[in-house]
């Protein structure tokens, strides 16, 4: 079997900042290199340098890589919901299920704002990911509903990860924001 060269993968940038995603879970942004993304991605070190000039260019790719993911599995849950319900139900499955709040995702999520805060090149990366969650809530929500429920989801999905939150309470919690 022939190793595929760069030319037979156009995915390997996507590759790389996926990899990437990977390191940061393992070592945080600050142990983050060049060398444990290339390993992690199976590509040579000079591939890593091809496709970003920078550290913080391969971060930011990542990051980005990571907002769009999130984001999209958070939109289609919503626009999915056909009555205000079965949004709220969707926001319930959002804050407890795997795909999007899983302890990968919120410690890369962590490491995100973290990063952002140090970094406003990236506040676009999580503007864009805001507005795009606002957007697909107010399909069911008022926008201060909107923005009172995504917030609502980013606080709730870190206080579950350090202690037991119940489904029915957050529902009931979400029905009240509705309101706005």
């Amino acid at each position: 079997m022939t190793e595929r060269s760069w030319r037979q993968d156009p995915q390997r940038r996507e590759r790389i900042a996926e990899a990437a995603l990977e390191v940061i879970v393992k070592y945080g942004v600050a142990g983050t290199t060049y060398r444990k993304v290339a390993a992690e991605a199976a590509v040579p070190l000079s591939a890593v340098s091809y496709y970003f000039s920078s550290l913080n260019a391969l971060l930011f790719a990542a990051f980005n890589q990571l907002s769009r993911h999130i984001s999209d599995q958070f939109s289609a849950l919503i626009t999915r919901a056909r009555t205000q319900q079965e949004a709220i139900d969707a926001v319930v499955t959002i804050i407890f299920g795997d795909a999007t709040s899983s302890s990968r995702t919120l410690l890369l999520s962590y490491e995100l704002y973290a990063f952002a805060s140090r970094h406003p090149q990236l506040k676009p990366v999580m503007l864009e990911w805001m507005t795009r969650s606002r957007s697909a809530l107010e399909h069911h929500f008022s926008p201060t509903a909107a923005v009172a429920i995504d917030a609502f989801i980013e606080g709730m999905m870190i206080h579950r990860s350090v202690m037991p939150v119940v489904p029915e309470q957050v529902a009931n919690a979400i029905r009240q924001l509705a309101s706005l």
